[in-house]
């Protein structure tokens, strides 16, 4: 899509090896010692460390390019926030994912008030650069209030009923944030999830809705276009 492919200048490692560490910390619940240790299994050595760097300095990079590959946004949008324990204090996570349950942002706030709701949708707004037709919410009085100031023109469902969407999208940040046993920071979680979030999504098609052929093929057409945004696939083969 013309973008380009990150700099792996000064890396002694090549680019399969990165991309493929970066890959499993963030599509499975594992610890740096352990991708490390999978990667002993295959005979490349290297520390726990050195994955926590690669993770850091490219996860996020990869995620953003995976974003601007997705598809335009549905037009109704599923907003949740729950709540999670940052060094033992309570934060919560905002989320937005489209009908089809692609996630459009997610946002760690200290609160859950008319300020952060209105933060949220104005962020939302600025990332995916539309509007939606209809926003679905508990009812949380947040989001209403909100709602009035940031986009009064959008129809607004308040149901604890209709959220569902919203509320499963939590469930693989849940399973994550109990294997490495919580966050840190604010800073931190934001950056692990917003990358976690585009990189772990982009794997996991709506498995139910297909059968084992299709679910191959589209893993196998995700698979390539991981190796085109991490750059693995500009790399020449060798007979």
């Amino acid at each position: 899509m013309g973008a380009v492919s990150p700099s792996y200048k000064g890396h002694r490692y090549p680019v399969e090896v990165i991309s493929h560490c970066v890959w499993l910390y963030f599509r499975f619940p594992l610890s740096f010692r352990e991708v490390e240790e999978l990667m002993l299994e295959r005979g490349i050595v290297l520390s726990y460390e050195t994955v926590r760097r690669w993770c850091a300095k490219f996860g996020q990079r990869y995620a953003g390019a995976l974003r601007r590959r997705q598809p335009r946004p549905g037009d109704t949008w599923h907003l949740d926030e729950v709540f999670i324990k940052i060094n033992g204090e309570q934060k919560y996570l905002w989320r937005a994912v489209d009908q089809d349950g692609n996630v459009l942002d997610i946002l760690v706030q200290n609160r859950r008030d008319k300020t952060a709701a209105r933060r949220f949708l104005r962020r939302l707004m600025k990332k995916t650069r539309t509007a939606p037709r209809v926003i679905v919410t508990d009812r949380l009085r947040s989001y209403g209030a909100a709602h009035r100031e940031v986009m009064s023109s959008v129809e607004h469902r308040q149901s604890k009923y209709l959220n569902n969407r919203a509320e499963n999208s939590h469930q693989p940040t849940r399973q994550r944030e109990r294997a490495m046993k919580g966050f840190r920071s604010v800073g931190a979680a934001q950056r692990f999830l917003s990358a976690f979030n585009g990189i772990s999504s982009h794997f996991r098609p709506r498995r139910h809705l297909m059968t084992a052929a299709a679910h191959r093929a589209e893993m196998s057409i995700r698979f390539v276009i991981w190796d085109q945004i991490t750059g693995a696939a500009d790399r020449p083969t060798t007979a």
